[in-house]
């Protein structure tokens, strides 16, 4: 079993939905700085997708400095050094601006972005699922 849970959707690329599922495991806690990350092998058969795509996601998750490789041991958790203020919201950047884009395209105002963010933030503190059924594009 895995220590973190995908949920593959279509229209995101594989590697991309397992990189987000990891960094959520870390920033709520699930996955810890030194905890053992899964092989390549276990995550491709664990998930039932191509190990290129397993080793793409990890690769990025190594860039960004969140996983570790360590010869001999293993991949783990890397430990997340103090950043600022600025580096951290530099990290949100590229999402945040898929977010407007997207809610754009829907015809959505700020207002609502921020109402479904501060919803969604409230239900990650609270561990409850962050899907949202009014949410769906129908």
């Amino acid at each position: 079993m895995l220590p973190f849970d995908v949920k593959f959707k279509p229209g995101a690329p594989a590697y991309e939905q397992v990189v987000y599922a990891v960094k959520k495991a870390v920033i709520t806690g699930a996955l810890k700085p030194g905890d053992p990350f899964p092989s390549v092998r276990a995550l491709s058969q664990e998930l039932r997708i191509n190990p290129n795509t397993v080793q793409k996601a990890v690769a990025t998750l190594c860039e960004e400095s969140l996983l570790r490789v360590r010869p001999g041991i293993g991949t783990v958790v890397a430990e997340l050094g103090p950043a600022s203020r600025a580096d951290k919201a530099a990290l949100l950047r590229d999402e945040v601006e898929r977010l407007v884009v997207e809610a754009r395209k829907l015809h959505l105002d700020s207002a609502d972005i921020i109402e479904a963010v501060r919803e969604h933030w409230a239900r990650l503190a609270s561990d409850q699922p962050a899907y949202d059924e009014r949410y769906r594009v129908k």
